[in-house]
């Protein structure tokens, strides 16, 4: 059965092809970066118009490389949620239309879950169960997949998201967006790191994640320092460590109360180089990444996720457009 992954919750537009045993054939995606920067974050209007303009001529090349048609598809995954409204009604509408004309039956997936099983695109090895740590710009959730698939979250942020922290510090620092690859590239520079901020919520026995007071927290140290190149490489450094230190401070919890030594991380964040490497680090834990281009949002993700539904989930022909913006795992 050829999958195809139709992805769009957001600013990426993304669709790719994996074929019955889970393999990638192919992949594209495209990003809004240059269009949203000027703006400093994500309009949802402006999103929503260039998926409609791209998705065509992008399902087009995907398939012309492939020596493919769409009658040679045998499903269509689509994210139907969470994510922007319009943009996720663009992509809804898209695996509809190419369903209902081609007699081709649609799945909806879970953004979240799809995130959560990309690793296993790359790592043939890794199955559940594990613990889950998806961190991106709009969620922090920490979770265990148990051996049938089945998810429970253990904790989430309870403000802030790790991602956003990353951007709205950035854009305080008057870094260009996406803010959290800016971050990191300027910490890379720090060294003689003049700045100690706190790792929020580290030390609670809860699982959950609070990052409004280190934003708040970092925001009157900027609003206090002059905006030098080394103090901003300073900031970034010490931001980058707070946020890493607690989220694998967590993760480590998880991972030791429960016995599960597999650790995936997951989700834009997850390409972050400090964060790979300090749980590479980690001697009783097994961590996983999926591909860094896989670390944000991406339809190759999508595909494979609707593979794996498809083998426990009965799916009908059915074409109504109902996306979730709210949906949770």
């Amino acid at each position: 059965m050829i999958t195809l992954g139709i992805e769009s919750s957001c600013d990426d537009t993304g669709l790719a092809i994996v074929n019955p045993n889970g393999k990638v054939l192919d992949h594209i995606t495209s990003s809004q970066h240059e269009i949203h920067a000027q703006y400093g974050g994500i309009v949802p209007e402006l999103a929503s118009r260039d998926h409609v303009k791209k998705f065509i001529p992008l399902l087009n090349i995907l398939l012309e490389r492939n020596s493919l048609s769409i009658k040679d598809i045998h499903l269509i995954a689509f994210t139907n949620g969470p994510g922007l409204l319009g943009p996720l009604l663009v992509g809804a509408s898209l695996a509809k239309a190419l369903g209902w004309s081609n007699n081709i039956p649609t799945l909806e997936v879970n953004h979240l879950e799809a995130h959560i099983y990309s690793p296993m695109m790359t790592e043939e090895n890794l199955k559940p169960p594990f613990i889950s740590l998806l961190v991106s710009g709009g969620h922090t959730i920490l979770s265990s997949v148990d051996l049938n698939f089945n998810i429970q979250t253990l904790g989430t942020t309870l403000d802030d998201s790790a991602g956003e922290c990353f951007d709205k510090i950035a854009r305080k620092l008057g870094l260009s967006y996406p803010g959290g690859p800016q971050i990191s590239k300027r910490a890379e520079s720090s060294f003689d790191n003049n700045f100690v901020f706190p790792r929020p919520m580290i030390k609670s026995n809860s699982y959950d994640f609070s990052f409004s007071g280190l934003k708040t927290h970092v925001i009157n140290v900027v609003n206090q320092t002059e905006l030098t190149n080394k103090n901003i490489n300073n900031i970034s450094f010490e931001l980058q460590n707070a946020i890493v230190e607690t989220l694998i401070s967590k993760s480590r919890k998880a991972s030791n109360e429960l016995g599960i030594s597999n650790i995936v991380i997951t989700g834009g964040v997850s390409a972050n180089k400090k964060l790979r490497d300090e749980f590479s680090l980690i001697k009783e834990c097994n961590a996983y990444f999926p591909d860094v281009k896989f670390s944000t949002d991406n339809g190759a993700m999508i595909a494979y996720a609707g593979l794996l539904k498809s083998k426990t989930h009965k799916f009908t022909k059915n074409y109504k457009i109902k996306p979730n913006p709210s949906l949770t795992l």
